[in-house]
């Protein structure tokens, strides 16, 4: 047996703690993840919620009642009927009052009501930026983010400051020459809500693992599952298209559009890619009949998911997918109904989370095969 000196000892403890990573570490009660996955997830139900009530501004054509952005001093709503006035004053500047809304002769009550939407979602949107950023900063002062998450939510926050550029972006195109949004910038100001929500779902999905088991990584998305997910990027990709061009309207009835498969109205004369993009039978015709590639898509990736032994998130991306198509279906036939159209935007966002909790599962499974190996 080796004698040390006594004094030797305590040195020999702390270099091998030194020696130790935060991997190999168990996790103590400061750096367990749980409070982390909770946080996460309330962020996810906020960007849903952001998700819903920018689905209500745009039926109800107010994305564009506030003319001005302003970060801070916006929080603040109209407290007095002269602010209101003003307020009225400056939308009746742009061309959606001057072409639309003048004629038809709005009332200061009926601005109020497209205002008050617009004001909620930019009031959504400063809640989401206030609750991500202040716990963020306290788990990092109290050192409770684990090693290697730090880049990832920093990543998180920054596109959530970029998402309140990027709709003011959004917002800015209907104010001078147009009397609505852009389509194109709708289309990126949707698309970056779904992928921060999924970002936030996928990142508690690995802090959930790590919660079990302190030497899990962080799983990795697999070629299925982005080919998976890249067939749903384009199914909502043409639907906010849908969205932007009123295209929702141009056919009431299902599985045909006007009685016809291939519906008339679409207008190819700047070449079929300009078509493709801009005209609203053509992108309503994509957005209806990519639905079942996207079907197709999701239920190999439900079967894979389930041969995972994870049957909820199984059951999770069914029942989304089938809900969606159901609510697809019955917004078309009803005209657009606004409760129906914006449950149908709402359940593409749970959808969104569900196909990301499957690749998640895959990616999580590969990694485990690797480990064994």
């Amino acid at each position: 047996m080796l004698n040390l000196p006594a004094a030797a000892t305590p040195r020999i403890s702390r270099d091998m703690d030194i020696a130790l990573t935060s991997q190999q570490r168990p996790l103590t009660a400061v750096t367990r993840p749980e409070a982390l996955i909770s946080w996460l997830m309330f962020i996810a139900a906020l960007v849903f919620a952001m998700v819903v009530v920018g689905g209500i501004t745009r039926l109800t054509e107010s994305g564009l009642s506030i003319t001005e952005w302003k970060p801070i001093t916006g929080a603040i709503p109209p407290l007095s009927e002269a602010v209101w006035v003003s307020e009225f004053e400056k939308y009746k500047q742009i061309p959606e009052y001057t072409q639309i809304n003048g004629p038809a002769g709005m009332t200061l009550a009926e601005f109020k009501f497209i205002y008050f939407w617009e004001w909620v979602h930019r009031l959504l949107g400063r809640v989401v930026g206030v609750a991500f950023a202040l716990p963020l900063a306290w788990f990092w002062v109290k050192q409770a983010i684990p090693a290697g998450y730090k880049p990832r939510l920093l990543a998180l926050m920054a596109l959530g400051g970029l998402q309140g550029t990027i709709g003011w972006w959004m917002v800015s195109s209907g104010l001078s020459a147009r009397t609505d949004v852009s389509h194109y910038r709708l289309a990126v100001h949707l698309l970056t809500a779904l992928f921060i929500l999924g970002g936030l779902v996928w990142t508690a999905l690995d802090l959930k693992m790590l919660s079990r088991n302190e030497q899990a990584k962080p799983a990795k998305l697999t070629g299925f599952s982005l080919a998976v997910l890249l067939v749903l990027f384009i199914q909502l990709l043409f639907g906010a298209w849908v969205a932007g061009l009123n295209a929702g309207y141009v056919s009431n009835s299902w599985p045909l559009m006007n009685d016809r498969l291939v519906p008339d109205g679409i207008d190819a004369s700047k070449g079929a890619l300009y078509a493709l993009v801009n005209d609203p039978f053509l992108t309503h015709f994509v957005h209806r009949w990519w639905a079942w590639v996207a079907v197709i898509a999701l239920v190999m990736l439900s079967r894979r998911t389930r041969q995972a032994g994870v049957r909820p998130a199984s059951l999770a991306i069914h029942s989304a997918f089938g809900v969606q198509i159901l609510l697809g279906i019955a917004t078309v036939m009803t005209g657009v109904n606004i409760v129906l159209a914006v449950s149908h935007q709402a359940v593409g966002a749970l959808l969104v989370a569900a196909t990301v909790w499957g690749a998640h599962v895959l990616g999580h499974q590969k990694d485990l095969a690797h480990a064994q190996k």
